[in-house]
């Protein structure tokens, strides 16, 4: 028999959605709803007055929700740390390019 339940993702694994379902459940969605804020404010926000800024925050909170239902089966966490790290180098790059020309126009 086999140990590993099937149709697992390996984040699903990780935090013992398996074993435990409510704590690995809560734990999956906790990182789904981190890695999407990381992912919103690396690549799509922009400064918003603050009602509006709470509205979008809950919004992704809410829809954190859904995706963790599809974390379970599917590489949600894993696909949302791959456009984590995209963004960052991209943020990092375009910085870095910015001060680049910001120096060679003094």
């Amino acid at each position: 028999m086999n140990a590993e339940p099937e149709g697992l993702t390996s984040m699903a694994m990780l935090v013992g959605i398996d074993k435990n379902a409510v704590l690995g459940f809560f734990l999956l969605y906790l990182i789904v709803t981190v890695l999407t804020i990381i992912v919103f404010n690396l690549g799509f926000a922009r400064k918003l007055p603050l009602l509006k800024t709470v509205i979008v925050y809950i919004v992704l909170v809410l829809g954190s929700f859904i995706l963790t239902f599809f974390a379970i089966g599917l590489p949600i966490a894993e696909g949302l740390i791959v456009a984590a790290i995209v963004l960052g180098i991209y943020r990092i790059r375009l910085r870095q390019s910015k001060k680049e020309t910001a120096q060679n126009d003094h």
